[in-house]
Parts: C-alpha cells; structure tokens; sequence
C-alpha cells in the first residue's frame, strides 16, 4: 500500500471533521446567524445527555462480548497508557509554556485524549478494503479491524469521559475561581480598603485552620466521591450498561440479533448515537467563529500539543506496542497491533469540544486547538501509518 493511497484513506475522515466544522462556522457567523451561543448550548446538552449515551450503549453492546473483553485485554491497557503518559507530557507542556490557569485542563486534555471514535472506525476498515492491504482476506479484515476499531471507540468514550471530563471540570472551577477574584477586587476597591483588609486579616487563619483539619481519609471520601460524579455522566451510564448488556450473554441476546425480542432498544439508541458525531463537530465549527476572534492561545502552545501528539506519543507507542509483543500479551494478529499503535497517533477526541461547551470554559480556544491538530493530522495520520506497516508486515 502506497504512500498516496495511504495519504488517501487516512484524509478522508478527517476532512470529513474539517467540511463540517465548515458547516457550523457558517451558521454560526454574523450575516446566516442561525447557529447563536444559546443554539450551541442547547445542542450541547442534547449530545450530552442524550447522543452520547446511546452511542456509548449501541457500540458497546453490539461489538463487544466477555470472550473479547478477555482476549483484547491489553487494548484497554494501551489506552489507559496513551491517556497517562499523554497526560505527563502534556503537564510538562503547561509548565514550560505557562497558559493561563483556565487553559491548563484543556492542553492536559488535548494532549492525552484521542479521537478513538469516528477516525479509527473509518480508516482501518479503509484499508483492510484497499487491494494491496497488507492483512489478508478483505472481507475478514474489515470484519475484525471494525471489531477492534467499535471496541476501541467505546473504551475511549469511557476514559474521555471520566478522566477528560474530570480535566475539563477542574478547568472550569479554576476559571470560576478567576471571576469570582475579579469580582471582589472590584468589590473591594469601591469600599473602605483598611476595613476590607483587616476582615481578610481575620478570615485567614480560619480557612488555613479549616484545610489544617482535613486529614488524609477525608480527602480520600471527597475523591472517590468525585470519581462516583463523574462515572454518573449520562455518557459514563451508558458505557457501563452497554459493557453490561455485551458481557452478559441473555441481557445481549434480548437487543442483539435479527430475532432478538427487544432489537427496537439497540436500533433506537444507534440512531440517536448516529447524530453524536455531526452534532459535536458542527458545534465544534460555530464556535470557531469567535475562537479565531479571541482566541487566548499563542502558536507555541499549538506546536507543543501537536509535537505530543504527532511526534513524542507514536514514538512511546511504537515502544510499548513491540515490548508488549515480545512479552506475549498480544494475539498473533498484526491488524490488532497496527489499532494499538494508530491509538498514540490520533488527533484530539471531539468530545473535548463537547465539555467546554458545557463548562463554558475555553471554548474559543477549544476549536481553534481543533482546527490546526486536524490540519496536520492530515499528513501525520499517513506518514505514521506508513511507518506502523512496515513494522508490521
């Protein structure tokens, strides 16, 4: 398989993401005006709420079964170490190049968080499809890379939205912990400066005496109460169910099949999980608009994101994937291992987009981070798989 053929199938999801992007930057914009903030807002919270789960549960339940969920096990290892190591890396980032505080969480993110949805579910069927695909019989290719690119999708749904989500929410407090300094410093400057200082004198020592006081076990019940918030995401629910009703083989065959009693539950939920990914993009392309207006984020902060995730993260990847191999925790299948490697290549999740629309965080900055990672995708998505098959086969 060629570089151009390559150059080829690995484009075509991610121009896909960039024409309707276009899409919602149109509505979005001053002379169609269809697509306002309170629009984008609304919209958000249906995908929230509503798409995100279904699509959670109808891939989950239908692709995934307890003897996959065995064999593939190193698949959500892999993943669990794309988010962490990305995770360290992008830290590293924040502190080399200092973003304001409100950013910090979104670079975290942007940084340890791949799209695992719509681009491995479209490019590796694409080149088992190709006639010089170098992994055998086409119709078995596609058959087990959508296997491993459905199971991929929905473990990254579940990590996005526990460990992103918790990223992006600890960005939103900080940011609101900004405004509300802004506001009593206008506050305070508008009264008596002698009297304001001294009852922040006396207020002091009471919060230090406060955080004094809260020992280890406390702070331990307030994590895990947190970790509880989050696995109660609506999408988080519906990723848990549908690995329930996949696992369980009476709960999957009462949806799944052509003579399953219950198959209208599993056909409802993908046709609602089928608008998660327009939706998420178009909002991720209105908001564009004001990004490219406003945006806080400085160049350096783009080519740090993108030296992580197309150059430091596919590296590491290729390391962990091979030493994996060597040990024995892989199948003898070099499809599989190629899904490993692509998930340390992958560009920024969409969902990202999704959370700070909810936040209302960094938003702007959100899809101008979008627009140039899925730009240099583009050539970055080619250039790797070229190298990952060549190690392969």
């Amino acid at each position: 398989m060629g570089f151009w053929s390559l150059l080829e199938v690995a484009s075509m999801p991610v121009i896909q993401v960039l024409f309707i992007s276009v899409v919602g930057a149109f509505l979005a914009t001053d002379r169609c005006k269809l697509f306002p903030v309170e629009a984008r807002n609304s919209m958000n919270k249906v995908v929230f709420v509503l798409f995100a789960p279904a699509l959670m549960f109808a891939n989950l339940a239908q692709t995934v079964t307890l003897e996959d969920m065995i064999s593939w096990w190193f698949m959500p290892v892999n993943m669990g170490l794309t988010f962490l190591i990305g995770g360290i890396l992008g830290w590293i980032v924040v502190k080399i190049l200092k973003p304001p505080p409100y950013l910090e969480g979104l670079i975290v993110a942007t940084c340890s968080s791949g799209n695992m949805g719509n681009l491995p579910i479209i490019l590796v069927p694409a080149i088992c499809d190709e006639d010089k695909s170098p992994f055998g019989n086409r119709s078995v290719c596609r058959t087990v890379g959508l296997s491993y690119a459905s199971f991929s999708m929905a473990l990254g749904g579940f990590y996005i939205w526990t460990y992103t989500f918790r990223l992006i929410k600890g960005s939103a407090m900080k940011f609101k912990d900004i405004e509300e300094s802004e506001q009593k410093a206008i506050r305070s400057s508008n009264s008596d400066l002698e009297a304001d200082h001294k009852s922040h004198l006396l207020g002091a020592p009471e919060e230090t005496l406060v955080k004094q006081e809260t020992g280890f076990w406390r702070k331990g019940v307030d994590f895990l109460h947190e970790i509880l918030e989050e696995l109660r995401a609506p999408p988080s629910v519906g990723a848990i169910i549908g690995f329930i009703f996949g696992a369980v083989t009476w709960l999957r065959n009462l949806i799944i099949g052509d003579d399953a009693p219950l198959r209208i539950v599993q056909t409802t939920a993908k046709l609602l999980g089928d608008g998660t990914i327009p939706c998420m993009t178009i909002i991720l392309g209105g908001n564009l608009i004001q990004g490219l207006r406003s945006s806080a984020v400085k160049p350096v902060v783009v080519l740090g994101i993108v030296c992580v995730r197309y150059i430091l993260l596919p590296i590491i990847g290729i390391g962990i994937v091979k030493s994996a191999e060597s040990f024995g925790f892989l199948p003898a299948d070099p499809l599989f291992q190629y899904v490993l490697m692509l998930q340390f290549t992958l560009p920024p999740a969409m969902n990202i987009g999704t959370m700070t629309q909810l936040y209302n965080v960094g938003q702007d900055e959100c899809s101008v981070l979008m627009l140039w990672t899925y730009l240099v995708a583009i050539l970055a998505l080619t250039v790797w798989s070229t190298i990952f098959l060549h190690l392969l086969v």
